[in-house]
């Protein structure tokens, strides 16, 4: 069962109290959900649910964290959660932090409190679509009123589904036609908010620290450079739009993927995926400044524009069953990728050879965070332009380590860098050897996150293993045993990521997208011979 979104609920008049359950859309500001529930409320229950699910401690993680989140982002949430905290106590109320599986905690406390109105951020992932249906059910059958409006996104996906003859626009352009403009936020200034009622027997503690969650012995070198919170977002957003010209000269293909010092971005998209800065909020700033300026970029390129894409992923996803995988995926085409862990886990553990693609995978890993463009060129690595490797498998590694991960967006980038939707020329292969090198010649982002390679001349320092033993002895850096030898190369091996993806493409054509599992395992085995009979004839031209 999918859950619409009530945006008409009306008011149940003075006197009573309301819960506000928070789960993304940490924030005050341009809060629906928040405003509808302290309207008219005598009392007010924010209520944050620490989901074991998310959040436990998982021994067998490759880095620290729990199953689904690493330690980055983990950290990340609870430094959002303290600041709301802090936002709601200058306000007369206070963040409610209870532990267990959210519907059941949520239903308890309806239960457990005086309470006539429940409130909480519409959400179209799949995980909160089944949790939403349970609590909504069991609270309109309390005859408590549900309100939960759409504020995480420019637009409601629904609507725009509903105006495309009830199937998600796969173009962009086709998506920004049908879209037009967003609403504004809300304005609301609250000077004050409800108190918080009687809580009864349920179990309300603080905001947990890493050490209260059992995460007391994580062994982390380096955290996250980006702090949680509305604030922090807030504060990063005044600083970006501060500088104009930049604002109104945006483009989204430029900007240097290397540059980590002062990343060439906002770095406002974790901000973005946890709700601490309202979407529409941060388009209004940015019509504010074009306002003033004059000229600017447009879509798809320009800062709105990266806004928008944000929301045509929400709206694919909302709109398409089993956007999360390739099988039963109707917008997916159908390739039979290699299930190879060795290579995934050189890939994911920084040990490829590739130092461009090495020293991102590193930075993914102690930052939680990494420009676009780097990571476009990890993506296209391990999937069609070099290792031929799942996209679900490099989806899972970005789903667990990012700080910004997105459902929607995440699985929709990785279609997309795969040439598995979306975006169909895969011919054109991100190179890990001169991408790179275009925007940092001298290698100085590898020098940083693969200090192994620091005194690498600069003109060995993206393929190091083409250096002379003597300068690799030089540069206290000998390739096979300080640092991998490759574990492709890049050549042969993209080449036949195009010949596999040409064969891949002409099944799904001939088929109409109709592929089974046979046809793919047949190709699978034809792909696999043929690779064979081609390793074989280059050993007897060798001989």
């Amino acid at each position: 069962m999918r859950l619409s979104p009530c945006a008409n609920a009306t008011s149940m008049g003075s006197g009573s109290g309301s819960l506000l359950w928070f789960r993304k859309g940490v924030r005050i500001h341009d809060n629906p959900a928040l405003e509808f529930a302290s309207r008219g409320a005598s009392h007010l229950y924010p209520v944050f649910v620490i989901d074991p699910h998310y959040m436990e401690p998982d021994p067998h993680a490759s880095t620290p964290g729990s199953s689904r989140a690493d330690l980055n982002r983990i950290k990340f949430l609870l430094e959002s959660l303290v600041d709301l905290d802090l936002n709601l106590k200058t306000l007369g109320s206070r963040l409610l932090i209870l532990k267990g599986d959210p519907a059941e905690v949520v239903i308890r406390c309806l239960k457990e409190w005086n309470v006539r109105k429940l409130c909480f951020e519409y959400d179209t992932e799949p995980y909160y679509q089944a949790l939403d249906v349970k609590v909504k059910n069991f609270a309109l059958a309390a005859g408590i009123e549900v309100f939960s409006p759409v504020s995480h996104t420019l637009f409601n996906p629904s609507d725009i589904i509903k105006k495309n003859g009830g199937k998600p626009p796969l173009s962009y352009q086709s998506f920004v036609k049908l879209a037009g403009e967003p609403p504004p936020p809300l304005s609301t200034v609250y000077s004050s908010l409800p108190p918080v009622g009687h809580l009864g027997s349920c179990d309300v503690s603080e905001v947990p620290t890493i050490k209260d969650l059992g995460y007391g012995d994580a062994e982390q070198d380096e955290f996250s450079p980006f702090k949680g919170g509305e604030s922090e977002a807030l504060k990063r957003l005044d600083e970006c739009m501060k500088d104009k010209k930049w604002v109104a000269n945006f483009e989204k293909p430029k900007g240097n993927p290397s540059a980590f010092l002062r990343p060439a971005t906002t770095v406002l998209s974790p901000y973005l995926k946890f709700g601490c800065l309202s979407s529409r909020y941060f388009y209004q700033r940015i019509q504010d400044v074009y306002k003033s300026m004059p000229k600017n970029t447009l879509p798809p390129v320009s800062l709105t524009g990266q806004l928008l894409w944000r929301d045509f992923f929400y709206t694919a996803a909302f709109g398409t069953p089993n956007f999360d995988r390739m099988k039963g995926n109707r917008i997916c085409k159908q390739i039979p990728w290699k299930d190879d862990d060795k290579l995934l886990e050189a890939w994911r553990e920084a040990r490829t050879g590739f130092p461009w693609i090495d020293a991102i995978m590193i930075q993914l890993r102690k930052w939680g965070w990494m420009h676009h463009l780097a990571r476009h060129s990890v993506a296209c690595f391990l999937t069609r332009g070099d290792l031929f490797v799942h996209w679900e498998k490099g989806r899972d590694v970005f789903e667990r380590l990012l700080i910004d991960s997105d459902w929607a967006i995440n699985n929709g980038n990785w279609m997309w860098l795969s040439c598995s939707s979306f975006f169909y020329q895969y011919n054109r292969i991100y190179s890990p050897t001169t991408f790179g090198k275009k925007y940092d010649p001298n290698g100085d982002y590898i020098r940083h996150f693969l200090p192994v390679l620091k005194d690498m001349p600069r003109e060995y320092i993206y393929e190091p293993w083409t250096a002379p033993r003597s300068i690799q002895t030089k540069a206290n850096c000998i390739i096979g045993k300080d640092y991998p030898m490759p574990v492709v190369s890049h050549d042969s091996a993209s080449k036949e990521c195009r010949r596999k993806m040409g064969e891949a493409y002409a099944l799904n054509k001939e088929l109409n997208g109709l592929v089974s599992e046979d046809d793919l395992e047949n190709l699978r085995r034809k792909l696999d011979e043929n690779e064979g009979q081609e390793a074989g004839a280059k050993r007897y031209r060798q001989s």
